[in-house]
């Protein structure tokens, strides 16, 4: 399984893109991949060639009217291993015995 964090927006559409990332969220959001929603970006759950999947139409819809966009990806693999959108945190969170801000 693989948890790909990313963050994708165009470069041309001026000092606001919300309008233009809450396409990509509708299409992530109809996935059905497990994901969380943060301030920089969104971080899916999934086969690789699902979250990878799901990026890519994020970009082709953004590349309709878009003519720069930028993207930051990384990911984390970790063979037959799901739930860790959730666990990786709760983790931390018992290991430093802190409530931490998610």
């Amino acid at each position: 399984m693989v948890l790909l964090e990313f963050s994708m927006y165009p470069t041309d559409k001026g000092e606001s893109v919300s309008d233009y990332v809450k396409r990509s969220l509708a299409i992530i959001d109809d996935s059905g991949l497990p994901y969380k929603l943060g301030p920089m970006g969104t971080c899916l759950e999934g086969d690789i060639d699902e979250v990878l999947a799901v990026m890519k139409q994020c970009f082709a819809r953004m590349s309709e009217d878009s003519n720069r966009i930028a993207c930051v990806m990384k990911f984390d693999y970790r063979r037959a291993k799901g739930g860790r959108l959730e666990a990786k945190v709760e983790t931390l969170k018992q290991k430093t015995g802190r409530d931490l801000r998610t």
